[in-house]
């Protein structure tokens, strides 16, 4: 290294010494957008790495075959040509424990054979899982065994089949903690399920084969070669490459908006390095001037400052990227409820390479531009007593704007891994950007031209300030505005994604849910709620029914159309339909006209939902063939309905009119309304005793576990939303605080000339109320536009904007700015003119 470089260097850290309170706020700006950053992308790796490394324990198999229906001769043949290793029947049921009468909605899993191949089954006493079949015992999950008191030895109803107890289950391949909560799996040797008489018509079960394959075989390659045999029947091939795919995309949501929250947060640090960096760098231009006029090249003086913010990126990088790592191991506490397996957290270097490099490449381009300024300067034209700015060639800005924004687009696509989306994420900043720009530039203009001459000393001085030489305005109103607009995107994208997962509950709907209620046991089942003093709310008649073609194409030639555009699992899919004379309250209308009733020989007009409609290529007026248990029934498609999913009571993809299956062969769902768990529970144990085919779902107990899945779901929104906007504030206070050194000169002139604190005071508050008041209005407008965009374009959600932004960040923003503007002048305040021009000097 040779002298002129230690001498760079030197000059750079004594600089920095000098202004290391500001360059202090800087650097913070960047240690916590690297921080967010650094924390989700290191959780989404381990996660990743997580699923990759246990695909084949998760699904305990190399792959597996599915079947929603006994498989015919032909599918049979194949699966036995396949020779499964293991298979199993699983089916939803209720059980009862004779020791104590309780009953519970259980995933009832028949097993055969030495399933699972990977992964263990995790029961206690340990040896059980490997005895349970032989002994012809029930492995009954852990937590249902301690909630009903019950202990290995005791028994387990299933149906009508009554077992001993062989163990506790802990783990088993295939279950999550959702899933368990919901329906706890209980597991049964194969050879008793036909015991059980719980396989009905309408039960629904899924035939699930196991097979286990050489470590040779190509997994992927062998799936695509089977496909066609598999396609041409209702069987379904899952892989455990598929499942860990599939793992993988069901997260991308959630790691979607943790992304963008993370995105936020950088940006907001972006803001911070470019508004500290332009006041600083014009507070440094009277040394670089002197700098020159002493022999320092434009290099040089150039290059000092370059290292020095480098250096502090780099800084902020490490330290941020340390922090990131901290808070990374947040996220599978938080998350366990959503994931099947522990999340192994694993500390690598490239995280810590990629924060520092972010750092280092983040502050120097955001500084580009002022930094340029120190190129340009002319000791000639600093020296000179007035007070306009060094300006860059026109082609410079916008080559650095172009790489900021280039910048920008590929970091955001890199997050969010959607070219859309990184489009209009940076776009919608641009526009923002140029918004605040120009209504700061249109007020400097408005104040100017319409300025009242007829006011008072302090308010026309305060407003003298907005539109001085050399003000700090625009960049002022830029960066409070953009902090703002992104801190209250954030809080309504947040609303919006809260409310679109909201269970609500009413006291007046059902509660209950009977399922699988045969035809022969409804009258019986009426009765029995009846005799318990509980309303039958509805009763719902359930027919089963498979496409036979579409659109006058037989569903078997769609399938093997290899350039079909009909969703596959359109083709294969056991439809649950239903009949009525009316639309309810979680239907509306989008395309055609409902029909409520047909009269015998009319033509069959049926309703589908809007996702079967955009699956099945279906529009109004299209002819489909329904085989109705044997029995082939022309339909066309009269209406298309908007379905709402998450209201939990039976909604359905198909909805014929009154009139039409009445007497087809059918089942029925019965639901009723219980006031509290007494009385539930003792209308559950009556009805499992009398009718144990049927299955009791309490939609209370689904609510309270939903509605703990979405406080965590909150809990984790709203501390990133917390995480940038304080963010935000660090970028404010950075912003305001750097001003604080152009400030002085200005208020130890007025103090020189005469006036007292009180005008001091006064002209400082009145000029950071407005450009506070005016960045947060305009950036608050701004979100909730942008927000308004976002709910109905693409969550298309209805939009209630909340009034936290308008009664909390408007003002709060605005006193922040007052507070840090009037804690500017605090030295010019206790100190005279001359000790605080000594000072600074």
């Amino acid at each position: 290294m040779n002298q002129n470089t230690i001498w760079l260097f030197k000059m750079a850290w004594r600089d920095a010494k000098a202004s290391r309170v500001r360059l202090l706020l800087f650097m913070a700006s960047i240690i916590l957008g690297i921080a967010a950053v650094v924390s989700i992308q290191l959780f989404s790796h381990n996660l990743t790495d997580n699923i990759k490394l246990q695909s084949k324990a998760l699904m305990g198999a190399d792959y597996t075959i599915d079947i929603k229906q006994a498989p015919n001769t032909q599918e049979q043949a194949l699966i036995d040509s396949l020779q499964p290793d293991a298979k199993e029947v699983n089916f939803v049921s209720m059980v009862a424990f004779p020791k104590n009468g309780g009953t519970k909605l259980v995933k009832v899993r028949g097993l055969e054979g030495d399933f699972p191949f990977y992964g263990t089954i995790d029961t206690a006493p340990s040896v059980a899982a490997d005895t349970y079949q032989s002994s012809g015992g029930a492995l009954v999950d852990a937590t249902l065994m301690l909630q009903f008191n019950v202990q290995p030895g005791d028994s387990i109803k299933v149906g009508n089949l009554t077992l001993p107890i062989a163990g506790a289950l802990k783990a088993i391949p295939g279950s999550t903690a959702i899933s368990t909560s919901v329906a706890p799996p209980i597991v049964i040797p194969y050879q008793f399920l036909e015991a059980t008489g719980l396989l009905q018509f309408g039960s629904r079960k899924e035939y699930q084969y196991f097979f286990k394959t050489p470590e040779t075989l190509d997994i992927d390659k062998f799936a695509e070669a089977l496909k066609p045999k598999i396609d041409s029947g209702n069987l379904d091939l899952d892989t455990h490459t598929s499942t860990s795919r599939r793992l993988g995309k069901r997260y991308e949501n959630v790691g979607n908006f943790l992304n963008l929250t993370a995105f936020i947060a950088l940006l907001l640090g972006c803001i911070g390095i470019a508004s500290s960096v332009h006041i600083y760098i014009k507070e440094k231009l009277a040394a670089i001037a002197v700098l020159k006029c002493l022999g320092a090249s434009r290099l040089q003086s150039f290059l000092i400052f370059l290292i020095q913010i480098a250096g502090i990126g780099i800084i902020g990088g490490l330290i941020g990227s340390l922090i990131g790592i901290g808070i990374q191991t947040l996220f599978p506490y938080l998350l366990k409820d959503f994931l099947p397996f522990t999340v192994e957290i694993s500390i690598a270097a490239q995280p810590l390479i990629i924060g520092v490099l972010l750092g280092l490449f983040m502050s120097v381009l955001f500084a580009l531009l002022p930094l340029l300024r120190t190129w340009y300067v002319s000791p000639l034209e600093v020296l000179r007593v007035n007070e306009r700015a060094t300006n860059e060639p026109l082609k410079v800005k916008l080559l650095v704007y172009g790489a900021i924004l280039v910048f920008l687009f590929l970091f955001s696509y890199g997050l969010l891994d959607n070219l859309k989306y990184a489009s209009a994420f940076v776009l919608a900043t641009l526009v923002t950007f140029s918004v605040l720009a120009g209504i700061a530039w249109l007020s400097i203009k408005g104040i100017k031209r319409f300025f009242p001459s007829r006011w008072s000393f302090t308010v026309r001085q305060s407003l003298l300030n907005l539109f001085r030489p050399n003000n700090q305005t625009v960049v002022l109103v830029v960066a409070i505005g953009l902090g703002t607009f992104l801190i209250s995107n954030l809080y309504f994208t947040k609303d919006i994604l809260l409310a679109k997962t909201e269970v609500e509950q009413n006291a007046d709907t059902a509660n209950l849910i009977l399922l699988d209620v045969q035809t022969e046991q409804r009258e019986a089942v009426e009765n029995r709620i009846k005799a318990s003093e509980l309303p039958v709310v509805s009763t719902i008649p359930i027919v089963t029914m498979r496409m036979h073609s579409i659109n006058n194409r037989l569903v078997n030639e769609i399938r093997q159309d290899s350039t079909r555009k009909v969703n596959g699992w359109v083709l294969s899919h056991e439809f649950r339909a239903t009949y009525r004379d009316s639309l309810i309250d979680s239907e509306i209308l989008k395309e055609g006209i409902w029909t409520p009733r047909l009269n015998p020989g009319d033509p069959i007009v049926i309703s589908v939902s809007d996702n079967l409609a955009e699956s099945a290529k279906l529009n109004v007026g299209d002819p489909v063939v329904f085989n109705v248990q044997g029995v082939l029934m022309k339909t066309i498609v009269g209406s298309i309905r908007e379905v709402d999913w998450r209201q939990m009571h039976p909604n359905f993809t198909v909805l014929f009119p009154a009139g039409v299956l009445e007497k087809a062969p059918q089942f029925s769902v019965v639901l009723t309304a219980v006031p509290n768990d007494n009385i539930s529970a003792e209308l559950q144990r009556n009805l499992v005793a009398e009718f144990p085919n049927i299955t009791v779902i309490d939609l209370r107990q689904v609510f309270t576990i939903v509605e703990d899945i979405l406080d965590k779901v909150s809990w984790v929104i709203n501390f990133m939303a917390f995480f940038s906007i304080i963010t935000g504030i660090i970028v404010l206070i950075g912003s305001v605080r750097t001003s604080k050194y152009q400030r002085i000169k200005e208020s130890v002139l007025l103090r020189t000339l005469g006036a007292k604190n009180a005008h001091i005071l006064k002209i400082s508050a009145f000029e950071y109320l407005f450009l506070g008041a005016l960045g947060s209005s305009v950036g608050i407008l701004l979100a909730l536009i942008s927000s308004l965009c976002l709910a109905l374009l693409l969550f298309n959600e209805p939009f209630v904007p909340s009034l936290i932004p308008f009664v909390v960040f408007l003002p709060g923003i605005t006193l922040l700015v007052l507070v840090i503007g009037l804690s500017n002048i605090r030295t010019v305040l206790n100190s005279s003119p001359l000790a605080v021009l000594r000072k600074e000097a």
